[in-house]
């Protein structure tokens, strides 16, 4: 994608989030930031992954989230700044995305977001590669911890109930462990991936929106699978089919060849456990 492109996506950003708390549709953003509303939506979907819709609504949600357990306004004035008309729309739309009403969310004291701010920084010079090259997987070293908490910001859609601290303490052990994979354009990373060799479990994959065309997820695991724990079964969680929280990832896991297992409960909030087997003929000794 030209820098181009996505100069114009993160001006949409800058315009909305600027603009959260009011009534935002696709054609005032579209007047603002001088596009046909056709063409936007287009282009910042293919970008970002989400329609603006669903992106207005993400952020506004989490940031409700936030007030909730980060302030003691009522749950109507909330719902109003949120951009709902009623405190019941609000908290049926609330329960739906987060899994619990936001009256049993304030008592938890436990904020994580839906969507965080998107932010496209970066030189982005394996976009530009009339070539694809051999993808460069390293493991992580302790010096990658900021660019991979950015990325991991940046995907936080797809991981519920995410929380920094503990997820960094995770990292840090994970990349003593040797369990921690990183794919890096200049200094930004654009994958990364956490696994447990003694179950097979993939705890982390993210791969930056921007390349996800381009088989990144696909090279992880087959250096996974082909190198790291070879003749291993893989298996992951992600949403439930049907979770109206899920913006896409389940079918991508799918579509990676992850078949459905069972169902599951993770830190309070329904999952699913798929697994990514041996393909046959494969000889995990060689």
């Amino acid at each position: 994608m030209a820098n181009r492109n996505i100069e114009n996506i993160t001006a949409v950003i800058d315009y909305v989030e600027d603009h959260l708390t009011e009534k935002l549709d696709l054609d005032r953003i579209a007047e603002a930031v001088h596009y046909s509303k056709y063409h936007l939506h287009r282009m910042f979907a293919d970008t970002v992954g989400l329609t603006v819709h669903d992106y207005i609504q993400r952020r506004r949600l989490t940031e409700a989230a936030k007030l909730l357990v980060f302030s003691d306004k009522p749950i109507l004035e909330i719902a109003l700044t949120a951009g709902f008309e009623s405190q019941q729309a609000f908290t049926a739309c609330f329960t739906s995305m987060y899994k619990t009403a936001p009256g049993r969310y304030r008592e938890t004291e436990r904020f994580y977001p839906l969507q965080l701010r998107f932010h496209l920084e970066g030189s982005y010079a394996m976009l530009e590669q009339k070539q694809r090259r051999q993808w460069d997987i390293a493991f992580a070293v302790q010096e990658d911890i900021p660019c991979w908490m950015e990325l991991v910001r940046l995907v936080v859609d797809g991981f519920p109930c995410l929380d920094e601290a503990e997820y960094v303490r995770v990292l840090k052990e994970k990349i003593r462990t040797g369990q921690a994979l990183i794919l890096k354009d200049g200094a930004m990373a654009v994958g990364i991936l956490l696994f447990t060799g003694e179950t097979g479990s993939i705890d982390f994959m993210g791969c930056h929106p921007l390349y996800r065309k381009m088989g990144i997820p696909k090279a992880f695991l087959d250096k996974v699978m082909g190198e790291l724990l070879k003749g291993r079964e893989l298996s992951i969680t992600t949403f439930r089919e049907g979770d109206r929280a899920d913006t896409g990832h389940r079918s991508a896991i799918k579509g990676l060849g992850f078949a459905e297992a069972e169902l599951l409960v993770e830190f309070g909030y329904p999952t699913q456990r798929f697994v990514l087997h041996r393909k046959e003929g494969e000889d995990g000794g060689k």
